[in-house]
């Protein structure tokens, strides 16, 4: 087994709790601006699939207006910086996600996963991944799709599936030193 892994934990939880001691002021910032722009509480918190199929409770700053659910300005700025997911540094210091690892979704999909596949599941989701850089324009792919769930089913999430696996397979210090650079750049280069 992968000696890795017990690092990548403890990994995890000191660089976690660095940056939540660092940018606990900006994250009182947002919050209050975006509770005073979504007119409601801050936080948005959503039952997500973890590590062995597990449920756990996934936190982000809200980037949509109540009740309209539509993006602010605000909302938009923020996901275009992957700043409404800075909340996830309390997901990964509870030890239920990771900086690296396959991005948690909605009950329905990973939960479902037969076979080999279901190795994917011995990961910890993470803020970041090979899929989530590939797929940074998911909803846009989606929205020019005829059937958007269709195309997701068929052809998103089993190479987003396919690429958890590779990760499983080779996960390392630097492949995930790699992926977050990669994220960096995408973020503010691209």
């Amino acid at each position: 087994m992968n000696h890795y892994r017990y690092w990548k934990v403890v990994l995890d939880g000191i660089l976690s709790g660095v940056l939540i001691v660092l940018f606990l002021p900006l994250m009182i910032l947002l919050f209050i601006i975006v509770s005073i722009d979504t007119r409601s509480n801050g936080i948005f918190c959503q039952r997500r699939v973890g590590q062995f199929g597990k449920t756990f409770t996934i936190y982000k700053f809200k980037t949509l207006r109540e009740p309209e659910k539509e993006s602010s300005a605000t909302g938009l700025m923020l996901r275009k910086l992957k700043l409404d997911e800075l909340p996830q540094l309390f997901n990964i210091i509870k030890g239920e996600m990771s900086f690296v690892g396959p991005r948690p979704d909605i009950e329905g999909y990973y939960d479902r996963l037969a076979g080999a596949d279901r190795k994917v599941l011995n990961l910890k989701p993470g803020i970041t991944s090979e899929a989530s850089i590939k797929y940074s324009s998911e909803e846009a792919l989606l929205k020019a799709q005829k059937n958007p769930v269709q195309y997701n089913d068929e052809i998103i999430f089993p190479d987003k599936v396919q690429m958890s696996m590779q990760y499983l397979e080779n996960m390392s210090f630097s492949t995930d030193i790699k992926i977050l650079i990669k994220t960096v750049f995408k973020i503010f280069i691209h």
